[in-house]
């Protein structure tokens, strides 16, 4: 087990360097798909006075070197975002090398990370997203095509500890990572068939960073607050974490881990009701003016609402018909309605999103025979993904 770092220490902000990049403290926003487009990011970063590092959704290879018209949009950046960080989900090497080829001549990214933790049934069935580690020759070839293809551009990877506790990869892709030229490595600590249940093992981050010293080792799963985020450091050793769900109705959670990393507990948010609909609203805008369609980006932010209002009194009632406004004077009239003055609950931090587990997880028939057969992964693998 790596010397856990010590409280002391973590008041001079660490740095995590993605290649040219210096990312301090280091802090980074997972890719989640259908949650990280450009108006989220910019709250996030707003919140954090532009540190960390935030990524992009989920991309998937194919779709981006077909040039799809909405997978065009998803990529775009504001001028204000630097570095530009975008997560590719890809299962066939060539076409992984293409997208990243892509990338680095068109100028559309400054750091590429690979996504190989999604356990959605519909992806794994088909040997993609965490199911693919544990095809060793496999994951070789894509990552040497990633690198190879990205030129001077970082590339980074997410993955989880493996497809079930009796087949674990994290280990050994760790080890592949390294040899391929990765420049770092994010782990969540569940595997496949966990999907988002039970508690992340904090364990596996410690040993992943012991087994790995060459490069960064980021630690994701069950990082709610700021102190989670300081928690995890201390204990495994990690070089930076990554939040997902931790974030979900709560952009502010950027503002103090900042604070947090630079030992500013003080300064943590603590937003009252009236603050938290502020954003909502800022939030709904800014999704309309990227759609395009007001009432278009009302009904994205929809999925929203639930984690802003947790833990605040609210009523089933209202929280229905807020869910289901569709123009921003619905979503200001309600949330008007509201005892905005209400000061943040004791209620409110803890999980949001997917929590349940899934012991179940579907893999192609034979997937598990041989860990370094040649076996590739059929390109309807890409049609359905989300995050890891």
């Amino acid at each position: 087990m790596p010397t856990p770092t010590t409280p002391a220490a973590l008041t001079t902000p660490p740095t995590l360097p993605i290649g040219p990049y210096a990312v301090a403290p280091p802090v980074v926003l997972a890719p989640m798909a259908g949650i990280t487009n450009a108006p989220f990011r910019t709250l996030c970063r707003e919140f954090s006075g532009g540190k960390g590092l935030f990524v992009s959704e989920m991309i998937t290879t194919r779709a981006l070197v077909e040039r799809n018209e909405k997978t065009m949009q998803l990529i775009r950046f504001d001028a204000t975002e630097t570095p530009r960080s975008i997560q590719l989900y890809g299962v066939d090497p060539a076409t992984v090398g293409k997208a990243v080829r892509m990338i680095a001549d068109e100028d559309l990214a400054d750091h590429i990370d690979l996504n190989f933790g999604c356990p959605v049934p519909k992806v794994t069935r088909k040997g993609g997203g965490s199911a693919l580690p544990y095809k060793r020759n496999l994951l070789r070839a894509i990552l040497r095509e990633a690198v190879a293809g990205a030129g001077d551009l970082p590339v980074t990877m997410k993955m989880r500890k493996g497809i079930d506790d009796d087949h674990l990869t994290y280990l050994d892709a760790g080890r592949i990572a390294v040899e391929e030229g990765v420049t770092a490595i994010a782990l969540h600590g569940r595997t496949a068939a966990q999907h988002y249940g039970g508690s992340a093992d904090w364990d596996a981050i410690a040993r992943l960073k012991e087994h790995v010293p060459e490069i960064p080792v980021l630690g994701n799963g069950d990082i709610w607050s700021a102190d989670d985020a300081l928690r995890m450091v201390r204990e495994t050793g990690c070089d930076g974490v990554v939040v997902g769900r931790g974030c979900l109705g709560r952009p502010w959670l950027f503002a103090d881990l900042v604070a947090a990393f630079e030992g500013r507990p003080d300064d943590f948010v603590r937003p009252a009701l009236r603050e938290v609909a502020d954003v909502m609203l800022r939030h709904a805008a800014l999704l309309g003016e990227w759609i395009g369609d007001e009432s278009r980006g009302v009904i994205d932010f929809r999925k929203h609402v639930a984690w802003y209002l947790k833990g605040f009194a609210v009523g089933s009632e209202m929280r229905r018909r807020l869910a289901v406004a569709s123009s921003l004077d619905d979503l200001r009239s309600g949330l008007g309605e509201l005892d905005l003055d209400q000061p943040w609950p004791a209620g409110a931090d803890g999980p949001r999103g997917r929590t349940s587990g899934n012991n179940r997880v579907v893999l192609p028939e034979g997937w598990l025979a041989d860990p370094y057969d040649g076996a590739g992964v059929g390109a309807d693998a890409e049609l359905d993904t989300s995050g890891g």
